[in-house]
């Protein structure tokens, strides 16, 4: 069954399609330096990459940390800080030497131990960085510019993970700084990467600037992906917020920012009309996701988890979303489609009506409520709850919405109760295809229950066949294990995939030399 949902339905933007002027304008002065300003999709007020691993702190991250390997367009991992490595015949020891002239922003070098002491903070904390240190024997400084990871069992993904694109990234910091527990928040944003923040001017959740760095060497390659030379070009990058997607847009038109994240679909038609240009620094896209909470009484249960997954059409979540077929695409691909792992299996992405509802009796569903988190604030997000709750209530459901704000979703999404004591039943969100394109990268995944991300699913054969994924070295068999890996994540229902799409920025034509870089960055883009 298919609910006819259209964004417009759903969001009510005051006419974000038509012409600028039509709303209350900012003022804003732009200064003639060669600044940046930008308002991106969300306002950044956490800024330690691992105490919440979201998108904010990500760019972030990349801003002003550097990486010992980097993803490329082709999805090639490349050295970035690292100068040359080597591997024993036998694939288990690797040897890594980093490039000269490399130091962080207080002036100190970079060294093996800043290295090994970022890496196992990130190890005990993000999903490949812990299946990466399981696989370790030891990780240990050679001398100042050289390190030996020593494997203890085989483990094929060594530069995947070194290179892991998105949240949460293993950004290189001062062994100081790396020393503070993952679980506490650091207090101090020294990197070595080609921005400086400057803390001075820190106001979280309103702005954040960043200065270009004049003690970076970049990689003498061109930029590619998020691979290559990180030359900046700018003087400074500031980072504005502006709630309010229609004011955002009339602030790019009349010259007040630079560059708009995250326009609503309904804008973007609109681009060559307001004289503003389109750029897609994702090609490989996003995915929208429902996740369950496995500690939940009602969710507990499969056969419910299996009916909620069966009540659902992701057709109807991508019309309501997205609405411009050119922009998204159905697919039950959870590791993305046209990747290297890509495949069709488990789900057919259609509502089963009479299939929801006879699992609903099977689980014996008495019609309790079950809460769905709403985001206020985050237009991409917000039609996924609405969809899912009339498809919820189409099958006999009791469906509460929760609504907040995207910064206390997050807050309340790390409660482990259910939504009737405090927590939550089912939450959306989005996510990009970086963060979910293999299955040691896809945190969904990580069925160890308590102790894993937020759903805490629980599922032991999942987790032997994440390890047989990881253990694995040859790419068929490996593409094999991943299909396995997709079937049985639909038959326990660890998440349901809303599907792709696609989500232009926009920009001042005289900003150029943007790159497709999966996640948005600002090192060689200049201003005219």
């Amino acid at each position: 069954m298919s609910f006819n949902f259209n964004r417009r339905d759903l969001i009510k933007l005051g006419g974000a399609a038509a012409l600028a002027h039509s709303a209350p304008r900012l003022s804003f002065a732009q200064s003639k330096s060669r600044v940046i300003r930008a308002v991106m999709h969300t306002s950044l007020r956490v800024t330690d990459p691992l105490v919440v691993p979201a998108w904010t702190t990500r760019n972030h991250g990349y801003n002003i940390y550097d990486t010992l390997f980097s993803m490329d367009s082709k999805l090639n991992y490349k050295p970035q800080m690292v100068e040359a490595f080597d591997v024993s015949s036998d694939g288990l020891t690797y040897t890594f030497h980093l490039r000269s002239g490399l130091k962080f922003h207080d002036g100190a070098p970079v060294t093996s131990d800043d290295v090994i002491a970022s890496l196992k903070r990130w190890g005990v904390r993000d999903p490949m960085g812990i299946s990466l240190m399981a696989a370790t024997g030891e990780l240990v400084a050679v001398d100042q510019r050289t390190f030996r990871l020593i494997l203890k069992r085989p483990f094929g993904h060594v530069l995947a993970a070194l290179g892991k694109p998105s949240s949460a990234v293993p950004f290189i910091m001062p062994a100081r700084i790396a020393a503070t527990p993952p679980s506490q928040q650091i207090t101090e944003y020294v990197g070595s990467g080609p921005f400086r923040f400057v803390t001075g001017e820190f106001k979280p959740g309103i702005k954040a600037v960043y200065e270009r760095n004049p003690d970076y060497v970049p990689r003498p390659e061109a930029p590619d992906g998020l691979a290559g030379g990180k030359v900046v070009k700018v003087d400074r990058y500031e980072w504005i917020t502006i709630s309010d997607f229609q004011t955002s847009l009339n602030a790019l038109v009349n010259n007040e920012i630079d560059y708009f994240e995250n326009p609503t679909h309904e804008m973007i038609p609109n681009a060559d009309k307001l004289g503003v240009k389109l750029f897609d620094y994702n090609p490989a896209g996003f995915s929208g996701f429902c996740r369950p909470n496995w500690l939940s009484p009602i969710i507990a249960k499969q056969e419910i988890r299996q009916a909620i997954l069966h009540a659902m059409n992701q057709q109807d979540w991508l019309d309501a979303q997205v609405g411009d077929p050119k922009y998204y695409r159905v697919s039950s691909a959870m590791f993305v489609p046209d990747m290297p792992y890509a495949t069709e299996a488990g789900w057919n992405t259609k509502t089963d009506v009479a299939a929801a509802k006879a699992l609903l009796a099977k689980g014996g569903y008495k019609g309790e409520p079950i809460t769905l988190l709403q985001v206020s604030d985050a237009p991409i997000i917000s039609p996924l709850v609405d969809v899912a709750a009339q498809a919820l209530r189409q099958i006999g459901m009791n469906v509460k919405l929760a609504s907040m704000d995207w910064l206390s979703v997050l807050a309340r999404r790390a409660k482990q109760e259910s939504g009737e004591h405090g927590g939550w039943d089912l939450t959306f969100a989005t996510q990009a295809a970086v963060d979910i394109f293999n299955p040691i990268i896809n945190g969904h995944l990580m069925a160890v229950g308590k102790s894993g991300p937020y759903g805490w699913a629980d599922d032991k054969t999942l987790m032997d066949l994440r390890q047989s994924f990881i253990d694995e070295t040859d790419s068929a068999k490996q593409k094999a294990i991943a299909e396995t890996i997709q079937k049985r994540a639909y038959e326990i229902v660890t998440h349901i995939p809303t599907g792709m799409f696609k989500q232009p920025s926009m920009h001042r034509p005289n900003l150029s030399g943007f790159i497709p870089a999966l996640v948005p960055v600002f090192w060689n883009v200049e201003k005219a």
